[in-house]
């Protein structure tokens, strides 16, 4: 009822000028007979009929208006490059908008197609890339196979961590495709935690940090690469921001996967931010290294899988990062 207030009061400030020149009119007529000598009063009649006649199309006019309001309002939610089926027009230039709106809409579409080209074309570059530096860093982890010093093992470390950036990069690049290769199936979870710990062995041993793990023996439902993905990012976060102590993995719950660490903890003002993008928070600018992606990264192919993901620290004692493996069950059912 608000609505339709407002909108015929915008329907009579449309009307303001009419109102004021038809006024303007009668009060020339009046005027006219006054300077005559005619009786006022055959005057009266005829713009009675004028009134009467004039509130009828004035009704007509505001239905019709109120049509249109009603249908551009609907066109108004609708995406700018789909908007079609706009109401007929009235005047000239109303056709003249119209016009114009197609035109933009046109060239809308051709920018939006020459930014998918450029986006694709960037896209093919740097899968390319990404899948073309692999066969360098395999050629180099077998050479360093080979020699076994405390030199190797650093460069191995290292070279490792080369490996976790380029597979960051590959799944940035996966995420907003519309090909994601998710294989959704029931995976043993201890398996999948297996192949996350033989990958960070290095990184234990060089830091001595203890590891705190027993067989979980749950079944899940996820998909293997990319929950692995998720699970090598906690580890090296946790491998990375850990001096010494142990890192823990368990079930708290049915499901729910905990990663805890006894490294410095995050700073309760980041600790709601620490999923945003590019968000790196007091340690990662204590760090300078920190690219702020990885638990971003996380957070969409948690979010994708159906997973929830939330976490829990206190400066100084330490992170644990929660994996609620439930959610996708339900949402797979």
């Amino acid at each position: 009822m608000m609505e339709e207030k407002i909108n015929f009061v915008k329907w009579l400030g449309q009307k303001k000028s009419l109102f004021l020149k038809e006024g303007l009119f009668a009060i020339i007529f009046f005027v006219t007979f006054a300077l005559y000598h005619l009786p006022l009063a055959a005057i009266f009649y005829p713009v009675l009929l004028c009134f009467v006649t004039g509130m009828l199309f004035l009704v007509w006019d505001y239905r019709k208006f109120a049509v249109r309001h009603e249908r551009l309002q609907q066109l108004s939610a609708m995406p700018f490059d789909v908007m079609t089926d706009f109401p007929e027009s009235v005047s000239v230039l109303e056709t003249d908008y119209q016009q114009i709106i197609v035109q933009l809409q046109e060239g809308q579409r051709r920018m939006k197609d020459e930014m998918s080209f450029q986006y694709q074309d960037m896209m093919d570059y740097y899968t390319v890339w990404a899948h073309q530096i692999k066969t360098p860093i395999a050629a180099m982890r077998l050479t360093l196979q080979n020699t076994d010093s405390s030199f190797s093992r650093k460069l191995s470390v290292e070279l490792a961590r080369v490996e976790q950036y380029v597979d960051m990069v590959l799944c940035y690049l996966r995420l907003d495709t519309d090909t994601r290769d998710y294989v959704i199936a029931v995976y043993d979870l201890d398996n999948i935690l297996r192949q996350a710990l033989r990958k960070f062995a290095g990184q234990f041993i060089g830091k001595k940090i203890h590891l705190d793990y027993q067989p979980l023996n749950a079944q899940i439902m996820t998909d293997e690469k990319w929950l692995l993905f998720v699970i090598e990012q906690i580890l090296s976060n946790a491998l990375k921001y850990t001096q010494q102590g142990c890192v823990s993995i368990y079930l708290e719950s049915p499901k729910i996967l905990c990663i805890r660490d006894t490294g410095m903890g995050i700073a309760a003002e980041d600790l709601p931010r620490i999923f945003e993008k590019g968000y790196t928070g007091y340690n990662g600018r204590t760090d300078k290294k920190a690219s702020g992606l990885g638990l971003y990264l996380c957070a969409r192919i948690c979010r994708n899988l159906g997973h929830g993901i939330s976490a829990e620290s206190e400066p100084d004692k330490g992170t644990v990062i929660k994996l609620n493996l439930n959610t996708a069950e339900r949402m797979f059912e």
